[in-house]
């Protein structure tokens, strides 16, 4: 048996990024160089890091559990992986498996031999076979070679842009009249050199303007840049001094919004590729951010923070304070009223401009939430008496939706969630009933829905994208 300090770095940096530590993650990948190593990342299937973790204390324990004459006894209590590596805890459950060998044979015994096993909870659905989505219903498009990150329809065709650990994007023709999908490959490159060269650096955000003639990335390479339908690099931005985490066009098209490691937010003239604005207010990373009009948008950061600010002004024109642990997504409703934010401190909490402090503290998740989105229903959308739902995600395993006006069930179509269990799932918001559910070959990133709603697109971790037609189900 033998690791590289290079096979250890990697799974703990894969583990950081799927345990939503991007930031952190970032930092140690630069540490340690992982991009010089010549791991394949897309082989490394989610939680290897736990998984040999598990197998690691599962061996301790058998090991603890076998007697001197070779037979095997069952553990009053099973180890922790700390008490796993601490060789007087280990000594210890030893001796006290000896000296219970004869009280366990005689239970055995009392029990004609029959062995009653418990089974651990299964935090993996079971799912209804009548709902189950077989594999010949989905269509995979394959092409990346790592982790596929996220995943974007353009808003007025079936083009699916996807975006992934490989340095790529990739435009995906996802039209009915496409028998085969073709794939537009948008390389990260930086000049080096003289030359270009790919940035190797994982491609984490996508944005599609407003008439879906453009296509806008983020990289970890600090770079934004501009794509046209066809696959072209019309601009390349450069003005973030690291990762950029998250990226947004704003209605009119004219405007692009990016936040990144560098504590910075940035508006960029989408027409020349200039910075218009740059905004300094946050004392850490900025992790998201969001168009409120045209011209002003709310940002969200590690330091706990929520600021709005405007074109054209030196300072916030609202700061949001009450989270406790860094706030990890950001979104305004679709009239720019309301402002919800999720945040590691478990909490979701919905704001206005009207008000200082938050008009809804959101209680009911027991893990960090990481991603939030609200519903196309209400005043000002195509579905405007529906119910405004706000759908929110824990990596306490559930997606709750709430209705924030009426405190009322909701009433809406369908929503899609993924999760690192590689399935999709798709559920009724006004029962709460999972209605489909398709079980893919990678932990899922992303999932988005096309304009229409008739069209499930998702990202997962083997570098596969997938698409599910529901009118096909």
């Amino acid at each position: 048996m033998s690791f590289s300090s290079d096979e250890v770095n990697f799974l703990v940096y894969r583990y950081l990024q799927e345990s939503g530590f991007q930031h952190s993650a970032y930092t140690f990948g630069i540490e340690s160089h992982i991009s010089q190593s010549n791991i394949n990342g897309a082989l490394v299937p989610p939680a290897a890091l736990l998984s040999i973790l598990q197998k690691g204390l599962q061996y301790t324990e058998a090991e603890i559990s076998i007697g001197e004459d070779g037979t095997e006894q069952r553990l009053v209590e099973s180890l922790s992986l700390i008490d796993a590596v601490m060789p007087d805890v280990v000594a210890s459950r030893q001796n006290q498996q000896n000296q219970q060998k004869q009280a366990i044979k005689a239970e055995v015994s009392e029990a004609n031999g029959e062995e009653a096993v418990v089974a651990a909870q299964n935090e993996t659905m079971e799912v209804d076979t009548s709902i189950e989505i077989p594999s010949s219903k989905a269509t995979v498009l394959r092409g990346h070679e790592s982790e596929v990150f996220i995943c974007a329809w353009n808003p007025t065709t079936d083009l699916l842009a996807s975006g992934s650990g490989d340095s790529t994007a990739r435009i995906w023709d996802m039209s009915d009249n496409t028998a085969s999908p073709n794939q537009l490959v948008l390389r990260h490159c930086i000049q080096k050199g003289g030359t270009e060269v790919p940035s190797n650096k994982d491609v984490t955000s996508l944005d599609w303007n407003c008439d879906g003639s453009l296509l806008a990335t983020g990289s970890y390479d600090g770079y934004a840049r501009i794509w046209t339908t066809d696959g072209r690099l019309a601009s390349t931005l450069g003005q973030h001094k690291g990762p950029i985490f998250a990226l947004k066009w704003n209605k009119r098209g004219n405007y692009i919004l990016s936040a990144g490691v560098d504590k910075t937010t940035i508006i960029w003239d989408a027409a020349s590729g200039q910075c218009t604005q740059q905004f300094s207010f946050h004392s850490a990373p900025a992790l998201d951010v969001d168009w409120q009009t045209n011209t002003s948008f709310a940002s969200c950061s590690t330091d706990q923070c929520i600021h709005v600010c405007k074109l054209s002004m030196d300072k916030p024109i609202k700061s949001f304070q009450g989270h406790t642990n860094e706030v990890n997504a950001i979104k305004w409703d679709p009239q720019g009223q309301l402002l919800a934010s999720c945040s590691d401190d478990m909490t979701l909490k919905i704001w206005s401009m009207k008000h200082d402090t938050c008009v809804h503290d959101l209680q009911a998740h027991s893990k960090e939430i990481y991603t939030i989105k609200w519903s196309p229903t209400g005043p000002g959308t195509q579905n405007p008496n529906m119910n405004l739902i706000l759908a929110s995600a824990s990596f306490d395993s559930t997606v709750r939706l709430w209705d924030v006006e009426r405190g009322s069930v909701p009433d809406g179509k369908f929503l899609a969630s993924g999760s690192f269990d590689k399935c999709v799932h798709i559920w009724s918001t006004q029962s709460g009933q999972l209605v489909h559910s398709y079980k893919g070959t990678g932990g899922i990133f992303e999932v988005c829905w096309n304009s229409r709603g008739d069209k499930v697109g998702a990202s997962a971790s083997d570098g596969s994208v997938f698409v599910l037609d529901l009118r096909k189900l």
